[in-house]
């Protein structure tokens, strides 16, 4: 289960999405369509709210690209975050179009008086600036100073980027410190958590593809959370960023963070096992994934673990030779065929 000794933090808005301050953790992606296609866009920022994003990030390369904020919000009901670089002017565009938080580098934005312009307009719009460091953008002096991109120079890169907006009267701030490398993020996090107590965006910055890309964010994320580290989270992986929503959800929900939907336990299975566990559970999650009722279901392919297994979860199923037979907490509820047994557990799961 996770810490409850979360690290109390200053609170922020996007929208309608509290950060910090002992608000849930919650979820973002990015969309990687091109911001200019609102019809594109808007498609997939909605799959992501329907897969239990909270709140969606876009990129701002042009003034055209800011200006579609405004239709973007008007056909989706999720907090959209702009992604701005280089371009103080834009940040600005962006905000006075609608975007409910902006996420930039001031050291790339442009000279103090710039980075106080955009965080005037920022304060008056009511909506927070999150600010970072990853190891592809850390300033020569800092990688010099430390010998390398190291924690300590991630850190100090970060909290330059901080007290810039200090310097503007801007405090209304999130943090984020990202690494590819695991430890090096970990390890990054935790000193930013003793020396800010700006709320922490947290992630394993391009973690990869596939297994590679979630194991290294599980582990990353799963970590700091832990140990009361992180107040929202982005899992990055390459393709299609619904998976990312889906990995962040079943961080969440794997130390406990995340009290709603369906946990599935599984057997790996081994020459006990005479049914195809591997389909059955296949079925079984892609009919229930968007299913938000808080129940554990245990599908388990043999005699030897199965029936405690399955009764002790809310319900479950223990298979034996072509067959499985059906637990509702606890109760033994009846044999079915193996042909049968994803459509009797999602129909018990529906009427739960």
């Amino acid at each position: 289960m996770a810490s409850n000794m979360r690290k109390n933090t200053r609170q922020v808005r996007v929208g309608r999405v509290l950060i910090g301050g002992g608000a849930p953790v919650s979820v973002q992606s990015m969309a990687n369509t091109d911001t200019l296609d609102i019809s594109a866009t808007t498609a997939q920022v909605r799959r992501l709210k329907e897969a239990g994003c909270d709140i969606v990030r876009v990129s701002i390369y042009d003034e055209e690209c800011a200006k579609t904020i405004r239709a973007i919000k008007e056909s989706v009901d999720i907090p959209i975050v702009a992604d701005i670089h280089f371009d103080y002017k834009l940040a600005i565009l962006a905000a006075k179009s609608g975007a409910d938080k902006l996420r930039i580098n001031p050291g790339n934005i442009g000279s103090a008086a710039r980075v106080r312009e955009l965080a005037l307009c920022a304060k008056d719009m009511g909506i927070p600036i999150r600010v970072g460091a990853n190891s592809g953008s850390i300033k020569k002096e800092f990688i010099d100073k430390y010998g390398g991109v190291t924690a300590e120079a991630l850190v100090e890169s970060a909290l330059e980027q901080v007290s810039i907006l200090e310097n503007s009267g801007f405090t209304d701030i999130v943090v984020s410190i990202k690494a590819s490398d695991v430890v090096k993020t970990v390890e990054s996090y935790r000193m930013a958590a003793l020396k800010m107590d700006y709320p922490l965006h947290i992630g394993v910055t391009e973690a990869g593809f596939g297994e590679q890309g979630l194991i290294k964010s599980s582990i990353g994320i799963g970590t700091l959370l832990l140990e009361g580290i992180g107040d929202t989270l982005r899992v990055s992986l390459t393709g299609d960023p619904v998976h990312e929503v889906r990995a962040g959800r079943e961080i969440l929900r794997s130390i406990g963070m995340l009290p709603c939907g369906l946990e599935l336990i599984s057997c790996p299975t081994c020459a006990r096992c005479k049914v195809d566990l591997e389909s059955i559970c296949r079925q079984l999650y892609e009919k229930t994934r968007d299913i938000t009722k808080p129940l554990c279901v245990a599908v388990m392919g043999c005699a030897v673990n199965g029936p405690g297994e399955a009764s002790h979860a809310d319900l479950g199923v223990a298979c034996g030779k072509g067959e499985g037979l059906i637990f509702v907490r606890g109760v033994q509820l009846k044999k079915v065929k193996e042909n049968e047994i994803v459509k009797t557990l999602v129909d018990i799961i529906k009427s739960q």
